[in-house]
C-alpha cells in the first residue's frame, strides 16, 4: 500500500533536482512514490531523472512537453496510488522525516490536510523559519491561512473528489488552488516542525516583476466564478472581501 504520492514537477531545475530527490528517496517514511514529471525540461534535469529512477524503483518518471508547472502537477496527479498527495517543487528540499510527520498525523484523526512549517533558504545560505498560525476554521483560512502547496499533504480520495486542480498558464496558482479547496475541507490539522526549505532563487517566475504579476487579476476572476457558479459565494463573501484586499494591497500590488 502507497501511503504518500509525492508529485515533483521538473523544468531546467539541473543545479537543485538532485538534492531535492535525495532527500526524498531518503524519507524514513517506507511506503511513498515519487512521480517526477519532466515538463520539457531542455538542461541536464532529464539526465538527473533517469539517474534516480534506475536506482530507485519507487520513483515513477514521466515525460510531457512544456506547459508549466500547474500543467505537470495536474498530470502527475492521475498516476498517484497513494492514500494522500504531496507536492514538492523540484528546486526545494524537505527533511527526511517530513512525510512520515505528515502521514502519521494525518491518520490520527483522518484529516483532509495537514500542513507543516517551513524554512526559506537565502542565497547567501541564511535560513528563517516561518511558524504559521494553526487554523482551523474556513472563513479564517480563506482570510490568514497559508495557501502555498508544497507544506502539506492532501488525502488523494478527498482531493479528486473535489475537481479542484491547478490553473493551467498563470503565476499565483498555488492561491487559486488553496482557496477554491477551503469550502470542502472537513477536517484539518498541523505538525509541529518545519520540515520543508523553501529556496529564495534570484531567477525564479516569482521573483520577476513582469506583466505575469497581473496574473493575480486573472486567479482572482476564477475563484470569484468558482465560489458563484458552486453557491458559495454569499457564505463566504466577507471572508474574501479581506482575502481580496490582502493579497492584493499587501502582496501584488506592493510587488509591481
Amino acid at each position: 500500500m502507497i501511503k504518500v504520492s509525492i508529485i515533483v514537477p521538473v523544468y531546467n531545475v539541473e543545479k537543485y533536482l538532485e538534492n531535492c530527490l535525495e532527500t526524498l528517496v531518503n524519507q524514513t517514511l517506507q511506503e511513498i512514490e515519487i512521480i517526477v514529471v519532466n515538463d520539457g525540461a531542455t538542461d541536464s534535469s532529464p539526465d538527473i531523472i533517469r539517474k534516480f529512477a534506475q536506482k530507485y524503483s519507487n520513483i515513477i518518471a514521466l515525460e510531457k512537453p512544456n506547459g508549466g508547472l500547474s500543467d505537470a502537477r495536474n498530470y502527475g496527479l492521475p498516476y498517484a496510488k497513494g492514500e494522500y498527495i504531496g507536492y514538492v517543487d523540484s528546486d526545494d528540499y524537505v527533511d527526511y522525516d517530513m512525510y512520515e510527520r505528515l502521514y502519521n498525523k494525518a491518520k490520527e484523526g483522518d484529516y483532509d490536510v495537514v500542513e507543516c512549517d517551513l524554512h526559506h533558504v537565502f542565497p547567501d545560505g541564511s535560513i528563517d523559519t516561518e511558524i504559521g498560525e494553526r487554523i482551523t476554521d474556513k472563513k479564517e483560512m480563506l482570510m490568514m491561512g497559508r495557501s502555498v502547496v508544497w507544506n502539506k499533504i492532501y488525502k488523494r480520495d478527498w482531493l479528486v473528489d473535489t475537481g479542484v486542480i491547478f490553473p493551467k498558464g498563470c503565476i499565483y496558482e498555488d492561491v487559486e488552488f488553496f482557496v477554491k479547496l477551503v469550502p470542502h475541507i472537513h477536517t484539518y490539522s498541523y505538525v509541529d516542525a518545519a520540515s520543508i526549505y523553501y529556496v529564495q532563487r534570484g531567477d525564479s517566475i516569482n521573483n520577476k516583476q513582469t506583466l505575469k504579476t497581473l496574473d493575480i487579476l486573472t486567479i482572482l476572476q476564477h475563484i470569484k466564478d468558482y465560489y458563484v457558479e458552486n453557491e458559495l459565494f454569499e457564505e463566504y463573501k466577507e471572508a474574501l472581501e479581506f482575502f481580496y484586499t490582502r493579497i492584493l494591497l499587501c502582496s501584488s500590488f506592493s510587488r509591481m
